[in-house]
């Protein structure tokens, strides 16, 4: 899945008493990690994990960056329970960890000089990111280590690294600038206001950075920022609502950009920062996803998202002559980085493949692998591909999803299915690897079917813009009930067995499902999902607030407030009649724990079914593999009771 900011939980469920999970049990039944609260579950039998176990065992490799001096490819990847970096010298060489964390980390090496590694970590999922320099196995605080804060940019020479801050009050994001080899440099280069703003790009003289403020996801303004007297510049009209992806200054001082102006689409051109004119290069009829130049200038690496599959495409500058890498089969790429010799890194995932690095010569257009992760020794051509399906809503709106079904021949007659749906709303369900959900589909014979309802990118900014604002909201919810009468009628789908997952917004959805489409649905599994607009947008970490009112709508204004409440699935509790199984991360800054513990508190006074699984060090999703293990385990378990009546 794309986007979103992309939740990392995997799904989990269970039903039962706790009581249900004290000694006795044990012997036969999985440990509860010691982060884990299981409320209402029941235990989960050894047996069952370990017939799991291959899909548990599954992980993949991103790629972070090249090391300039080496030629060394640094990745993240997974081996004790938190995704750490490691660097690989050759391709297909060994892995070897240089960070050692009990939390994720992310980060890069300096561009040019390669002489440092800067690596961002928070505690327990409460995304308050501190910045750290990486060495000998050790981090080293370069930030206050209170504020929340996020690496934005490097200068091309790697002697500056830009990033934002809430150190001033713990709201706004302010931008600063620091030489990460002596964090006494860090200063304040803007004082913002709202929680979007972040560096860009350095010109490559390092006196003028390109700030953007994100208002929304089709709404970026753009400035030129003075280090040394921090006057800002607009670029264009801020008035106009125009979205920007990626920003990169060439060699030559051209800046390069993916901008929806003058189009429904994303594409790949030059801005004039003096006019705010946009020159489009590129003229595919999807979103350009992401983009690197080299550091001569002369070849740009960039991504379309064509139907929720991502596709390379090379540009010549001097010619615009584009060429198009067809070697690759549909999947979802990442990070693309040209190394300073001219190879193009980039992280690659397909249904028949998990997250693995690799590289591409462009002059040669010949592909190297550089990792191959594991899959828990399964064959992963038996993994099967989706298919997109489409439907009009109750509007005439194309609405389209991802239906994956199981093997026929070993699942033969009807099968029950999973609607798993994305979170974001601003995200959107791609084809790449399934990773433990194979298991629903080569093991138990569940179909999973991912839908893309109104609001998801990827299919322009009029589709993303439909469900903006309360009184919009809930015709995303509508698409979603046309889209499962659509695959309920498949041949293939038992229309009595449909379940329903999602997270984030995506468990919003789940919640208002569980209300709205009670008769469609078997049971439902909502993680980390907004109960009730009016309360998530009072709780929500203050600098998310004001973004979040741009998309949900403003609760301070009594008409929308009213309309908010109107549409939370908490004011309708009480039609809730499903089973519905919800997993909380305690430190969640994004949707508050209490989200969950109103919703969950309603249904059991209403006499209904609710199990709860909360992590105590846990955020907006599992990053921690014994919680996410136990998690996905404990979905195995709802699904299998409501679905295969197990």
């Amino acid at each position: 899945m794309r986007h979103g900011p992309l939740l990392v939980v995997l799904l989990a469920t269970a039903a039962a008493p706790a009581a249900a999970q004290d000694a006795p049990a044990a012997t036969t039944a999985v440990p509860i990690p010691a982060a884990l609260t299981a409320e209402d579950m029941p235990p989960i039998p050894l047996e069952m994990a370990t017939r799991a176990r291959p899909y548990l065992e599954a992980r993949g490799a991103g790629f972070a960056g090249w090391d300039p001096n080496t030629r060394a490819v640094l990745i993240a990847t997974r081996f004790a329970n938190t995704n750490q970096l490691h660097r690989v010298e050759a391709p297909l060489g060994a892995r070897n960890q240089i960070s050692f964390e009990a939390e994720p980390v992310r980060g890069s090496y300096a561009p040019g000089q390669g002489d440092i590694i800067v690596v961002s970590k928070d505690q327990g999922g409460d995304e308050y990111f501190q910045l750290h320099s990486l060495k000998d196995g050790r981090l080293t605080l370069l930030t206050d280590g209170k504020s929340r804060n996020q690496i934005n940019a490097w200068s091309k020479d790697g002697a500056l690294i830009g990033y934002s801050s809430t150190r001033r009050n713990g709201v706004d994001s302010d931008l600063y600038v620091m030489d990460p080899r002596d964090p006494t440099t860090a200063r304040m280069v803007h004082e913002s206001q709202g929680g979007g703003w972040y560096i860009a790009a350095f010109s490559p003289d390092k006196r003028t950075a390109y700030a953007a403020k994100y208002n929304s996801v089709q709404d970026v303004d753009l400035y030129q920022l003075d280090l040394a007297t921090g006057a800002m510049t607009p670029i264009g009209d801020t008035a106009s609502e125009i979205a920007y992806g990626g920003l990169t200054i060439a060699a030559d001082g051209i800046v390069w950009v993916t901008s929806d102006q003058g189009s429904d689409f994303q594409r790949l051109g030059r801005l004039d920062p003096a006019l705010g004119a946009f020159s489009p290069v590129s003229q595919e009829a999807w979103d350009v996803d992401s983009f690197a130049i080299s550091d001569d200038g002369k070849t740009i690496a960039y991504e379309v998202n064509e139907a929720g599959s991502d596709r390379l495409r090379i540009l010549d500058v001097a010619t615009g002559q584009i060429t198009k890498v067809d070697a690759l089969p549909a999947g979802q790429i990442g990070g693309i980085e040209i190394a300073p010799w001219g190879e193009i890194g980039f992280s690659f995932s397909s249904a028949k493949s998990a997250a693995d690095v690799w590289s591409l010569d462009p002059k040669t257009m010949e592909l190297t692998r550089w990792t191959q992760s594991e899959t828990g020794g399964l064959d992963t051509q038996v993994n099967v591909e989706p298919r997109i399906v489409t439907t009009k809503s109750f509007d005439g709106l194309e609405v389209s999803g991802l239906l994956y079904l199981p093997d026929p021949v070993k699942f033969p007659g009807k099968r029950p299915l999973i609607v798993s749906v994305h979170g974001g709303p601003e995200g959107q369900s791609t084809a790449g690897f399934m990773g433990r959900n194979n298991y629903h589909l080569n093991e138990l014979g569940i179909g999973v079917f991912y839908p893309n309802v109104r609001g998801s990118t990827g299919y322009g900014k009029t589709f993303v813009s439909l469900d903006n604002g309360p009184f919009q909201r809930e015709d995303s919810v509508k698409d979603m009930a046309a889209l499962i009468d659509t695959v309920r009628a498949d041949p293939a789908v038992d229309a009595a067995r449909i379940g329903l997952s999602g997270g984030s917004y995506g468990g919003y959805m789940c919640y208002a499902a569980a209300v709205q489409l009670k008769d469609r649905l078997s049971a439902t599994q909502c993680t980390v999902a907004i109960s009730n607009f009016v309360s998530f947008l009072e709780n929500t970490n203050p600098y998310r607030q004001d973004l979040r009112r741009v998309e949900y709508g403003d609760e301070r204004d009594p008409g929308q407030r009213a309309k908010l409440t109107e549409i939370s699935p908490l004011a309708r509790v009480s039609e809730i009649e499903k089973p519905m199984f919800v997993i909380t991360g305690a430190n969640d800054p994004r949707v508050p724990k209490s989200e969950a513990d109103q919703m969950v508190a309603a249904i059991r006074a209403n006499g209904g079914v609710a199990w709860h699984l909360i992590a105590a060090d846990e955020g907006h999703g599992f990053a921690k593999r014994a919680n996410a293990d136990y998690a996905f385990l404990a979905q195995l378990m709802f699904w299998k009771k409501h679905l295969l009546g197990e």
